[in-house]
């Protein structure tokens, strides 16, 4: 399979399996993405998504399968059921209910580098390129990654890239904020959200979410969602650890 979900308790790996083609996405992947989503946000004891190249050393995803779109270029009709179904994947992704890490090790080109600003956060190795090229192919990147790159490294950055097509290496693209991390691996944050509370991530993430699509006071429903943590297992979890002065044992 050339994208598939692995789940190892509470972590679940979405594996880019298409290492003959630099990972790149084809329609079919792209169909298949929510339904993979889908069935990981069921996972009753998940925490952590990682989005990852099956194999390590290679490209992260290479972005739209280019022999697949000029064979299809002249069909209307596929090419919009591509637009809605990367537009779907895409907001999928960037909705999914628990926190979410791209682990970028190889190149993360057009529409993998959407991937990555799908997620919310980004890990890299020093091997990373990040970079989206449709202007050096004359098409266009879709408004929501857009809106996704502009959130993360602000619109004079975003500009540059979309306008160049460059590719950004490692260094650079954590200097400007497209990767929070530069690491040997994804372990330097994992453990620390799983041991989190699912309760409060899923909340905060929620929250964050709220503000980048423009909220920016407390309603009824987000007000009830703060009292409502204090009547929580996690809280008197997470209280009764700090006073005894050990590690809690979140288990929602």
């Amino acid at each position: 399979m050339s994208l598939r979900l692995e789940h190892d308790g509470p972590i679940a790996r979405l594996l880019i399996d298409r290492a003959d083609k630099r990972n790149a996405f084809t329609l079919a992947m792209w169909h298949l993405l929510p339904r993979l989503l889908a069935e990981a946000a069921a996972l009753p004891d998940l925490r952590l998504l990682l989005v990852q190249a099956a194999h390590p050393g290679g490209a992260f995803c290479a972005g739209a399968d280019i022999p697949e779109l000029l064979a299809n270029k002249d069909d209307a009709e596929w090419l919009a059921a591509n637009q809605a179904a990367i537009n779907k994947a895409q907001h999928d992704l960037t909705r999914f209910p628990l926190p979410t890490i791209a682990w970028v090790e190889g190149d993360a080109v057009g529409g993998g580098c959407g991937l990555a600003l799908a997620c919310d956060l980004r890990i890299a190795t020093p091997s990373a390129r990040f970079g989206i090229t449709p202007s050096k192919l004359g098409i266009v990147y879709p408004l929501h990654d857009v809106k996704l790159l502009i959130d993360l490294v602000g619109p004079g950055q975003a500009k540059r890239m979309l306008f160049s097509g460059q590719l950004l290496d490692a260094d650079e693209a954590h200097r400007i904020g497209l990767v929070e991390l530069l690491a040997g691996g994804p372990s330097c944050i994992k453990d620390a959200i799983v041991a989190a509370s699912r309760h409060s991530t899923k909340a905060a993430k929620g929250f964050v979410r709220r503000v980048l699509d423009g909220q920016t006071a407390d309603d009824a429903e987000t007000l009830a969602i703060f009292a409502a943590a204090f009547a929580g297992q996690d809280f008197a979890e997470g209280a009764a650890a700090f006073v005894e002065r050990r590690k809690p044992q979140f288990i929602a």
